[in-house]
């Protein structure tokens, strides 16, 4: 009895250490899964943008989730000075169905549109005091409220800075100038190898008249020769 005891618990512990290394790579695979399709919010490829005291600006935001949403919760904070004063907060329930907007703000307009994953939102007539930082906020209870943030800069000036096109243009003058340089060497080098070729073909052509003249004359000359040389009956 104590054999199969012990053979039993052996095989038992096998049993639990084998169950258990399944478990540990079904949770990593579930894991993996969860942080490659999770929930992503990205505020484009410029983070930042300058705007003129008085201009309205777009405040770009968009999401993704590789296994889709439910109840997705966003919201625009505007951080002034470490404080967080929200600017308007929304849910979407299902992807395709426009969420109802709360803003907090009067010069904020929610331009987004669930169908298009965006939640962008407009801000009117800004002025210096809008400078700052902009967070876009969002969390999807379908990922286990997985949650994720971007933040978009807004600087405000008085005017826009004039771009000093003085280097670029003087490139793309050298680069024109050889171009056209290396154009102009390849029209007068075909147009000589061209004249170069007529002349040869003339050459040869008198060549080969002269050749054909000479010739004749001197057949001809030969004839007479053996005309005169024939002795008479």
């Amino acid at each position: 009895m104590a054999s199969v005891d012990s053979t039993g618990s052996s095989v038992s512990g096998r049993l639990r250490s084998g169950d258990l290394l399944h478990a540990g790579l079904a949770v990593a695979l579930l894991l993996g899964v969860w942080s490659v399709g999770g929930l992503e919010v990205s505020t484009g490829k410029v983070s930042s943008i300058e705007a003129m005291n008085g201009s309205t600006v777009l405040l770009p935001c968009t999401y993704s989730s590789c296994i889709g949403i439910r109840n997705l919760y966003f919201n625009w904070h505007y951080n002034d000075n470490g404080t967080m004063l929200k600017l308007c907060e929304a849910v979407i329930p299902i992807e395709g169905v426009e969420p109802r907007v709360s803003v907090y703000h009067e010069r904020v307009e929610f331009v987004g549109s669930s169908k298009s994953n965006n939640i962008s939102i407009l801000l009117w007539n800004i002025t210096f005091e809008d400078n700052g930082e902009y967070i876009c906020f969002a969390r999807n209870p379908k990922e286990k409220n997985r949650n994720h943030s971007a933040i978009f800069t807004l600087i405000v000036v008085d005017q826009m800075k004039e771009v000093d096109n003085t280097l670029t243009v003087i490139i793309v003058s050298v680069l024109g100038g050889v171009i056209g340089l290396v154009i102009i060497v390849m029209v007068i080098k075909a147009l000589v190898v061209h004249f170069l070729l007529k002349d040869d073909e003339k050459n040869k052509e008198c060549l080969v008249s002269s050749s054909g003249n000479d010739n004749t004359e001197n057949g001809l000359s030969g004839a007479k020769a053996d005309n005169k040389g024939t002795p008479k009956a």
